[in-house]
């Protein structure tokens, strides 16, 4: 009789293994949780974005004019209001996702802020000046009281959207711009400059 060798591995060839595995999940785990918050990030632009083009359409409709405002607490829910301030139901409020901040308009400390917004060509509202609004003909404005909102030409709304971008603690950012003639974009910052999406 033969005796054959069992076949099968070492336990020092499974440790190897198994150590190849950690070392390589050390790895590539921090830049998939940064590229997760990075869409996160982004989401929440997005649906920042839905919730402004919503605001307009009901501002035409309503031959009135509409609001942008914070609601606090994590999320932070972006909500619309009319212009005696009170909270319109109809339109649900836009959660930001956890951890994620929004910024109206210029001082966010954004990247090239100052240089991305000279880059839109247009003037944006300072966040002195009211809560972003849009009027009855679906352009921003800015509320005098509850009876006014006058639209200042060649002015719109800038929002900067930031978070925590994985486990390195770095920022990420995507920015929601509002033109002078009302239409909605969505820009992300990739770390070296602002594109629309």
């Amino acid at each position: 009789m033969t005796l054959r060798k069992a076949s099968g591995f070492s336990l020092l060839e499974m440790a190897i293994a198994v150590t190849i595995i950690f070392i390589l999940a050390a790895l590539t785990v921090p830049t998939l949780m940064t590229q997760v918050n990075a869409i996160r990030i982004q989401y929440s632009a997005t649906d920042l974005s839905g919730l402004l083009q919503r605001v307009r359409m009901e501002a035409v409709r309503k031959n009135s004019f509409y609001s942008v405002q914070q609601a606090g607490g994590n999320p932070v829910l972006e909500q619309v209001v009319d212009k005696t301030g009170a909270v319109v139901t109809s339109i649900p409020p836009a959660p930001m996702g956890n951890s994620v901040n929004v910024f109206y308009g210029t001082g966010s400390g954004a990247p090239g802020e100052a240089a991305f917004v000279t880059s839109l060509n247009f003037a944006a509202s300072p966040a002195t000046a009211g809560l972003p609004s849009f009027s009855a003909r679906g352009l921003p404005c800015v509320p005098v009281g509850n009876t006014l909102c006058p639209m200042v030409p060649g002015t719109g709304f800038v929002f900067f959207v930031s978070g925590t971008s994985g486990s390195s603690g770095s920022q990420g950012w995507a920015s929601v711009v509002v033109t002078p003639s009302g239409r909605v974009q969505v820009w992300s910052y990739s770390g070296t400059s602002w594109a629309q999406l």
